[in-house]
């Protein structure tokens, strides 16, 4: 079969992810399945040589389950935990008293902001969805009033403000001054956030609604009812959740307190690292929700092993989106999304965005398209005539790479998943919420560029 080439493999991916969203929400046809089958086509459609096709939809299934398969499974049973002990009851309990139930949204973003500093987005997902699930539960209100203002903290902290792992990447290509990069990414950030975490939040819960029975939702708060034990205390359940995130930030500043390539450096990189910082979390929950709280050893080991079966399916679905993913980038398709780029002639700041955008859309990963646009990017920026400040750079090309997520990022799957959504409310949702992120992040990146 002739190799399709140019605007003609930007044409075929548009159908394919149009016959992908069809089959799955007009169909109603498994995701896991249909994600296999849209991506085949594609990869024969556009003329890949077909002993490649197979190797390339496993490697791109392999190189996300890799570590999202670890990530959601070692956070699955912290949740669990969590749930068991009654430590989420207590941080929505307490997080409903500080701030009121009224105002439980802009806790719910404060929080997403604060936890996602050093954790990757899956990661501060899997740590904060059994809280957005009790506090839905003892407010009465939506799960998209709760969740959606946490997702858009994990995500404006992803792509905008370091120390987050990935906001570093660029910070270091460009070779941005990070202590200006966080002034200038909170400045930019934080009403970013607002906008597309709460106050979306409140807008779009009157014209999405979801399903009341959600089974995920379920395993974390149910566990509850029937507790006659006493609650832990919020100190105790904030040191258990928060010790993953401090270990990953101490993780990543290891230079500041150990000199590099020294055992000490290397052993807090190690532990700072998401899955061995998830590991210790899980293994100190054991007794700080486990133990502590009465719970024997046969009962433990009930709850972590009985809380996996529930995330299976979704673990399949994420490993077939980042198949799809693969497909995209082995095919040429990738590529020619970036050419598309280059050829805009645009302004650095907008060619940075534009490119972060694109490789987004094809990848479906926000630090892929971040690294992959900065490495394009940094050299075109420094040889333009227009004089643009780094972190003004980091700031737009973190904005590009979260534009509207969609059926080839893990994400995407993770949260139609676990809100108990359609395909076409999660793109309602979720989607616009990245896009709402990412155009208001390149708007006030270019305001700042103008005042400065």
């Amino acid at each position: 079969m002739e190799t399709v080439q140019g605007g003609m493999l930007l044409i075929y991916t548009v159908v394919a992810i149009v016959a992908l969203v069809v089959m799955i929400a007009k169909f109603r046809i498994y995701p896991f399945l249909v994600l296999i089958i849209v991506s085949l086509g594609l990869a024969l459609a556009v003329g890949m040589p077909m002993g490649d096709i197979v190797k390339s939809y496993e490697a791109g299934t392999g190189k996300t389950l890799g570590h999202l398969a670890i990530v959601i499974a070692l956070g699955t049973m912290l949740g669990k935990m969590m749930a068991e002990s009654g430590g989420a009851e207590r941080i929505a309990i307490t997080l409903i008293q500080w701030f009121g139930e009224k105002n439980i949204h802009w806790a719910m973003m404060f929080i997403g902001l604060v936890v996602g500093l050093p954790v990757f987005f899956e990661v501060g997902f899997v740590l904060l969805i059994p809280i957005v699930f009790n506090i839905a539960k003892r407010t009465g209100k939506s799960l998209l009033i709760v969740g959606l203002p946490m997702l858009a903290g994990l995500s404006v902290v992803h792509g905008l403000i370091p120390p987050h792992p990935a906001a570093l990447l660029a910070v270091q290509a460009y070779n941005a001054d990070i202590g200006t990069t966080i002034a200038y990414s909170l400045l930019v950030g934080v009403p970013t956030a607002v906008v597309a975490g709460p106050l979306y939040a409140l807008w779009i819960n009157k014209y999405v609604k979801l399903p009341e029975n959600n089974p995920l939702a379920k395993q974390f708060v149910e566990a509850d009812t029937n507790r006659n034990r006493e609650l832990p205390s919020f100190r105790i359940t904030l040191f258990t959740i928060m010790l993953p995130v401090v270990l990953m930030l101490v993780g990543s500043w290891a230079d500041l307190f150990f000199a590099p390539q020294t055992f000490a450096n290397d052993l807090l990189r190690f532990i700072g690292t998401s899955d061995i910082a998830l590991l210790i979390a899980v293994l100190v929950s054991f007794v700080t929700f486990g133990t502590m709280q009465g719970f024997t050893r046969v009962q433990i080991e009930k709850f972590c092993g009985g809380c996996l079966a529930s995330i299976a399916g979704i673990m399949l679905i994420v490993g077939a989106g980042g198949g799809f993913g693969g497909i995209l980038r082995d095919s040429g398709i990738s590529d020619e999304i970036v050419s598309t780029a280059l050829k805009a002639n645009l302004s650095p700041l907008l060619l940075g965005w534009f490119v972060a955008a694109l490789i987004r859309l094809a990848t479906g990963s926000a630090t892929v398209a971040m690294a992959t646009a900065c490495s394009i990017v940094a050299p075109i920026a420094a040889t333009a005539g227009v004089v643009v400040r780094p972190e003004l750079l980091v700031l737009a090309t973190g904005s590009g790479s979260l534009v509207f997520s969609h059926v080839n990022d893990a994400g995407f799957w993770l949260i139609k998943e676990y809100f108990g959504m359609t395909v076409g409310q999660t793109l309602k949702t979720w989607s616009v919420l990245e896009t709402i992120i990412s155009v208001l992040g390149l708007s006030f990146t270019l305001l700042l560029s103008a005042i400065l």
